[in-house]
């Protein structure tokens, strides 16, 4: 069941304890990206070359109310998810490592259980700035210029090379005992059988960016994240047949990694081009007819 509507609203339809996982990709409300998150933002942020959202304000001038605004968004999410999870069900949500606490505070303010941090780690790309071009602009002379510059000869802004993104691991309390709810519900244990690399599942997982091929030449979305990591992820919090729940599912990445595991996804997207890209990439993955879609 997935379905081109606010997040919110499909939420609200959906029965209480319905849902064994929700595994989801929210909004950061970093570079302007908010709960009004759309594709015209986005173009004005990309870069002419690279194609990325650009960085944020040379200095580090980050607004201080991201962070509050990203806290108040999720202390709307966070009750409707625990209202849909079954007991003992997990929400695994990633997010950005500088804004990560605010979305944890308001989970676990929702009635969550905090179980862990994990970390999805990946090699990023070098984001800092050097000196050398605001030295250039100074109304200096060139001997103070050149003092500057061998001061400041290997130091840039402080922004390390992104190499992890951090997810939130809760859990909505379970009934009794863990073994009871699990019996009863099927959640609330960790599937150890979901090994990675060979080992058992930890809170680091290392996993590459997804290609051009592994998206689809006609994917667009700006945060696409790797298939091998959600199928993971899913295996993990989930039996067969489990459903998981993504309220923003962006190009489709836990749907298609659900279906090819055995499990069902509920979802929704809010952009029209975007749930377009989740039917192509479905109708991909599978060979016959995808009736997962509500054209209502």
């Amino acid at each position: 069941m997935i379905k081109n509507i606010d997040a919110f609203e499909f939420i609200a339809s959906l029965p209480d304890g319905s849902v064994d996982a929700t595994i989801t990709d929210p909004p950061y409300f970093i570079d302007g990206l908010g709960d009004e998150w759309n594709r015209d933002n986005i173009e004005e942020l990309r870069t002419s070359t690279t194609g990325h959202i650009k960085s944020l304000p040379k200095g580090m001038k980050f607004d201080v109310e991201q962070g509050k605004r990203f806290q108040e968004f999720m202390n709307k999410l966070a009750p409707e998810i625990f209202r849909v999870l079954k007991p003992g069900g997990a929400f695994i949500s990633f997010s950005q490592a500088r804004l990560y606490h605010r979305m944890t505070i308001a989970v676990e303010d929702a009635g969550f259980e905090i179980r862990d941090m994990l970390g999805w780690t990946y090699e990023g790309q070098a984001k800092a700035f050097s000196m050398d071009h605001i030295i250039a602009k100074q109304k200096w002379t060139n001997e103070q210029k050149a003092d500057a510059l061998d001061k400041t000869k290997g130091w840039k802004t402080p922004q390390l090379k992104p190499m992890i993104e951090p997810m939130c691991f809760a859990q909505k309390p379970v009934e009794e005992k863990f073994l009871n709810n699990f019996l009863k519900y099927g959640t609330g244990l960790i599937n150890t059988q979901a090994q990675w690399e060979n080992k058992f599942p930890g809170n680091i997982i290392p996993c590459s960016k997804p290609t051009r091929r592994e998206k689809g030449d006609y994917n667009d979305h700006v945060s696409v994240k790797p298939l091998e990591l959600m199928k993971h992820l899913i295996e993990i919090f989930t039996q067969p047949n489990g459903i998981v729940l993504d309220p923003f599912l962006g190009s489709g990445t836990t749907a298609v990694a659900a279906e090819q595991i055995g499990r069902v996804c509920w979802g929704s997207e809010i952009d029209p081009h975007y749930y377009a890209i989740i039917q192509k990439r479905m109708a991909a993955d599978s060979p016959i007819e995808n009736n997962l879609f509500d054209f209502s």
